[in-house]
């Protein structure tokens, strides 16, 4: 275990078990900071992750520094990040210090130079966060909000919202998310249990239809009529 700690120099052996170490501890991490962490990089999450970053890089590329001292800087900043969550959830003084508010960018199809001023981003951001919404006209905005996580929230006026089955008074029928029978060649055991099929109807529906087998399926889904729709490889 010498690689942990700093040494003149390191065997390409010991510079390889640091650098899976380092890896797998950071995987860890991930797992243990959440999926918020990831996606939505706020202030506190930005933060965690920069200096997680320079902790863990250094001793990746110095052999005189140590790997343990590292990982417990690292432990210890994600017990701080956990405990920082814990405070958003629990005291809203303290997650209106960490966390703005979201700040008005557009209004009743009018763009605010003031938000975007105190949100600190140009009007080509807001252009493009809006194309990313398929909205093409601002005027047709009701209210675009800039949020905490570095994203624009927008509102179309009542008058511009697409059609809905509801508007119109249509009866639709309920949503169903197709199963996942057959991927990536293998059955899918656990999903084919919740229907009224079994693997013998698959294999000969397969034989039947597509004169095939289930190792040459990239995809099999079934819809809510338990159809079964296939995708072969090509």
């Amino acid at each position: 275990m010498d690689f942990f700690h700093s040494q003149q120099t390191l065997t390409s052996i010991e510079w390889v078990l640091r650098a899976v170490v380092a890896f797998a501890f950071l995987l860890i991490v991930a797992k243990v900071l959440g999926q918020r962490s990831i996606s939505q990089l706020r202030l506190l999450d930005f933060v965690i992750a920069l200096v997680i970053g320079n902790i863990i890089a250094h001793p990746l590329s110095d052999e005189e520094l140590g790997l343990k001292g590292s990982l417990i800087t690292t432990i210890v900043l994600v017990l701080l990040y956990l405990a920082g969550i814990f405070l958003i959830l629990k005291w809203p003084w303290f997650r209106k210090l960490i966390n703005h508010k979201p700040i008005p960018v557009v209004r009743d199809g009018e763009i605010l130079y003031k938000g975007l001023r105190h949100a600190r981003i140009s009007i080509d951001v807001l252009l493009e966060e809006l194309r990313k919404g398929k909205v093409v006209d601002v005027k047709k905005v009701a209210l675009a909000l800039w949020e905490a996580e570095g994203r624009i929230s927008f509102f179309l006026d009542p008058k511009y919202e697409p059609v809905t089955p509801e508007t119109m008074q249509i009866n639709m029928q309920p949503f169903y998310l197709p199963r996942t029978i057959i991927k990536d060649g293998k059955i899918i055991y656990e999903e084919l249990a919740e229907t009224t099929k079994d693997e013998a109807w698959v294999v000969s529906y397969l034989n039947s239809a597509y004169q095939t087998e289930v190792k040459n399926v990239l995809l099999a889904t079934t819809d809510k009529n338990e159809n079964l729709n296939v995708f072969l490889y090509r």
